[in-house]
């Protein structure tokens, strides 16, 4: 017998749940077939060739496929330069190096989207006494935070960005583990205008995590002056075994590249070691990729909701990451959950999630991830801090039919008790 045999009442979930879904699903294949068109043609202008996928080993002088990999990251989200890299550890390491790039001692890093996400904050500084942080090079902080209602709150961000020492005014996409709305292109394009109203020429930064092929345009086309990510999200397509990316101005991007690497190698380091292959393939695959996990996160909002959960976004909702927040009454449904999502994995399905500490946070958390790459949030995963509103993040998934499968598991869970 198939461990996903559900019980009618899960059945009958699903069928609801498909119901109301099929005008979501519509529109994402729409999304997902623009993406892919742009893709495609990046390709073809730069005469991508199985040449690229040749391996370099030590320094990777010379290495013609990640150079031309940088381009092809540049043309597709509408930069001037590129830095894609498999030594990027991670998302927050892309949007480090970033940082640090732009930002000089005395400076002012200015985030307008609230405190960002739990892994920056040691960073930053907010945390912890960090060697090498930005507080401890002498680079300050200040936020505006979200209106209530949670959108950005455009009066406060003008305010705080005529402050002359701010030197990077930086954007968070996604909504992390906050309950506030993720942010779509067009409230990106309207931070970016008002910004530029009363400072003409500082840097804009977006954390572009979790949002790439969501929407049929990146935060670069509105305004933004550079944005990073993380490989073994959406831009990977599943397919990256790590790493992430830096696409923006020339300047910044060389700055960053110094930054990631040392400075004045300018990015012209970085073994590729034989993985530019999937890191091409992975971005060719990337718009179908987050085109699933997006429907997976649709469903899920339409099963939890005729459970009795509240789901941000809504199944109907227009979206513009691949974040899906559910929020539950209390601890224990919220641990079911995210149980029966590992459930739902292809690898580690046996294992039984349990909340505990985990680096940068500051409460225990549980992670549901039966992924073939370590941490890989296009993959179908849940994490949820246990602490109130107890609120799960459900993100991925390389398949809508697998997804689904996932999510039946979890309503199946919660319903036994």
């Amino acid at each position: 017998m198939s461990v996903f045999t559900f019980s009618p009442q899960v059945l009958q979930l699903e069928q609801h749940a498909i119901a109301r879904c099929s005008d979501a699903f519509c529109r994402i294949d729409q999304v997902s077939a623009a993406n892919t068109r742009n893709v495609l043609d990046a390709f073809h202008r730069h005469r991508v060739s199985e040449g690229h996928f040749a391996a370099t080993t030590g320094y990777g002088l010379g290495d013609r496929g990640r150079s031309t990999l940088d381009d092809l990251f540049a043309d597709i989200f509408g930069g001037e330069a590129g830095f894609v890299r498999i030594g990027l550890v991670s998302g927050t390491h892309a949007i480090t190096a970033a940082l640090f790039g732009a930002l000089s001692p005395g400076q002012t890093l200015l985030y307008v989207t609230g405190t960002p996400y739990d892994t920056l904050h040691g960073v930053i500084g907010l945390t912890g006494t960090h060697h090498g942080s930005m507080r401890h090079y002498g680079i300050g902080y200040a936020q505006a935070d979200p209106l209530p209602a949670g959108g950005p709150d455009i009066a406060a961000i003008q305010t705080a960005a005529t402050d002359p020492k701010v030197g990077v005014v930086a954007i968070q996409r996604s909504r992390g583990y906050s309950t506030r709305k993720s942010l779509t292109i067009d409230e990106i394009q309207t931070v970016c205008t008002a910004v530029r109203t009363v400072n003409p020429t500082v840097p804009i930064f977006v954390d572009n995590c979790y949002g790439e092929f969501v929407e049929e345009r990146e935060p670069l086309e509105v305004g933004a002056d550079l944005i990073a990510g993380s490989l073994i999200k959406n831009p990977g397509g599943g397919l990256a075994p790590g790493g992430g990316y830096i696409v923006g101005r020339a300047d910044l991007v060389e700055a960053a590249a110094n930054a990631a690497t040392a400075p004045g190698l300018d990015g012209e380091y970085g073994a590729t070691l034989g993985h530019t292959r999937l890191l091409y393939q992975g971005l060719f695959l990337a718009p179908h990729t987050v085109a699933q996990a997006l429907k997976t996160a649709v469903f899920a909002a339409a099963v939890m909701e005729e459970l009795g959960y509240i789901a941000d976004p809504g199944p109907l909702d227009m979206r513009t990451d691949i974040v899906q927040m559910l929020r539950f009454h209390g601890p224990d449904d919220l641990v079911r959950f995210c149980r029966g999502i590992q459930r739902g994995a292809p690898v580690d399905a046996y294992v039984t999630p349990e909340p505990g500490p985990m680096p940068g946070y500051d409460c225990p958390v549980i992670m549901a991830a039966g992924a073939f790459h370590q941490g890989s949030t296009i993959e179908l995963s849940a994490d949820a801090p246990l602490r109130e509103p107890y609120c799960a993040y459900l993100q991925g998934g390389l398949t809508f039919e697998s997804g689904k499968l996932g999510v039946l598991s979890a309503a199946q869970l919660i319903l036994e008790g």
